[in-house]
């Protein structure tokens, strides 16, 4: 019987140390992680894996979504939790998104090729890195997408089908890249994709899921690699939150009294950045404490964290929240249950804020972004929304027809081609639900019948 490409035969392993990540763990910190870590989620990314699958992890702001990538990459004892001994035949190449948030697509695919020749150093597979930074070395000096993503072809062609490794792709923090994003991207995904069969997977790490970021044509080509496999991260991981709790009181030679522990925990609802910020507060205090949440609320980090949360929910979700609504997606991400929010912090931490009545919709021409108040819009919306909210607000109070918003929008003809009066419609209201409170009554995208749209 032929063997599953995703198990090749023992006679054909590459030479590598019997501990192959043994030179990279010590140096991160994921790897002092305890191996049950995240265990039903990334059983769940295992499984997509092994079926020469992507998939999506989705979660809220601060639950620890680089914490999980990192534990794949990182972490030889998780591997061996849900591979076995098989984990050999895995590498997963860890990426952070932001770091190329604006750059052109053959600097995105250099980086690639960047990370994995790195990833391959680290783990100690040195014939491989060799290779791998030889052909990286062969393309240093070109700019040209071609050329880049030529080299990126050989390597994977190398490494998944001569080498037997199945490569995984471990893009964190992706929404930041999402408003330069464009189908080529993920058309070359689909050739890799096709070039190594099942040896080649990608995991996206998002605060919500591609369909609501991105037009689903810029992503169609590998929309079938992707279709339904969706990861959501809880809030809360014990063995996880339990390590890096100790290891903070162990750092700091302090220790939280178990009735305070449980008390932050509970506000925090085991949170991972807000229950370790918590913490650090609480051990870093000196007085007697006679409001905790009082005390968590003045704290800048903390409000950081909580403003995170706020920003990566749209104005619906914002509206939904105050009046109990019931939400199926804050319902996967953990942030209600039971038509309640599940954080009281967070439910503390709302009330405190500038009625959302009171904020303005501005573009920002310098940064090239949409801003809400306080909050940017700008990782919310897919391209075609920014640039179709971008060019009413630089038209304010002027009735602009919908054949000048289709013309301006979508510029160049082949994309223009099959934009009608309805598919508009359809992203106008898209666009409503992520940024008028009421999207039934809109302030900031008002319909003139007959005409088009105009922002006030």
């Amino acid at each position: 019987m032929k063997k599953s490409p995703i198990q090749p035969k023992p006679k054909t392993i590459p030479a590598a140390p019997t501990k192959p990540s043994s030179r990279l763990e010590p140096s991160h910190f994921e790897s002092l992680y305890p191996a049950d870590s995240r265990f039903e989620e990334i059983e769940k990314i295992i499984s997509f894996i092994k079926n020469g699958s992507s998939c999506q992890l989705v979660g809220l702001p601060g639950t620890g979504k680089s914490n999980l990538l990192g534990l794949l990459t990182y972490n030889r004892n998780a591997r061996l939790a849900h591979l076995g001994e098989t984990q050999k035949w895995f590498h997963f190449v860890y990426m952070d998104f932001s770091e190329i948030k604006k750059r052109p697509l053959s600097d995105v695919i250099k980086f690639m090729i960047i990370s994995l020749s790195y990833s391959l150093q680290e783990r100690g597979l040195k014939k491989e890195y060799e290779r791998v930074h030889g052909i990286l070395g062969d393309i240093r000096d070109f700019s040209d997408e071609l050329i880049a993503f030529q080299a990126l072809k050989k390597i994977i062609d190398y490494l998944a089908i001569e080498k037997e490794l199945t490569i995984v792709f471990l893009f964190d923090r992706f929404d930041q890249y999402v408003p330069n994003i464009s189908e080529e991207f993920f058309s070359d995904l689909k050739i890799l994709r096709n070039r190594a069969k099942y040896r080649f997977s990608c995991v996206f790490a998002l605060n919500r899921e591609l369909s609501d970021l991105i037009e689903p044509t810029v992503f169609a080509e590998f929309y079938e690699f992707l279709a339904g496999n969706v990861v959501f991260l809880k809030l809360r991981d014990e063995p996880g939150l339990s390590f890096r709790l100790a290891y903070l009181e162990k750092a700091v030679g302090k220790k939280i009294d178990k009735t305070k522990s449980e008390e932050i925990t509970r506000l925090t609802a085991g949170h991972g950045k807000l229950t370790r910020l918590s913490y650090e507060a609480i051990l870093s205090e000196t007085s007697k404490i006679s409001d905790l949440i009082k005390l968590l609320l003045s704290k800048k980090t903390i409000q950081g964290a909580l403003f995170e949360i706020w920003n990566s929910l749209t104005a619906e979700e914002r509206q939904g929240i105050k009046r109990g609504d019931r939400n199926e997606f804050l319902e996967k991400v953990g942030l209600i249950t039971n038509d309640k929010i599940k954080i009281p912090l967070f439910e503390s931490f709302i009330t405190t804020l500038t009625p959302l009545t009171a904020q303005k919709l501005n573009y920002d021409p310098i940064r090239n972004e949409i801003l809400k108040g306080d909050q940017n819009l700008t990782e919310l919306l897919s391209p075609q929304e920014f640039r179709l909210l971008q060019f009413l607000l630089q038209n304010p109070g002027r009735v602009c027809e919908k054949d000048e918003i289709i013309s301006n929008v979508w510029r160049d003809t082949k994309t223009r081609e099959g934009v009608t009066d309805q598919a508009l419609d359809q992203i106008i209201y898209r666009l409503r639900k992520k940024i008028e409170e009421d999207p039934n009554i809109p302030r900031f995208i008002q319909t003139i019948k007959g005409r088009g749209y105009r922002s006030p």
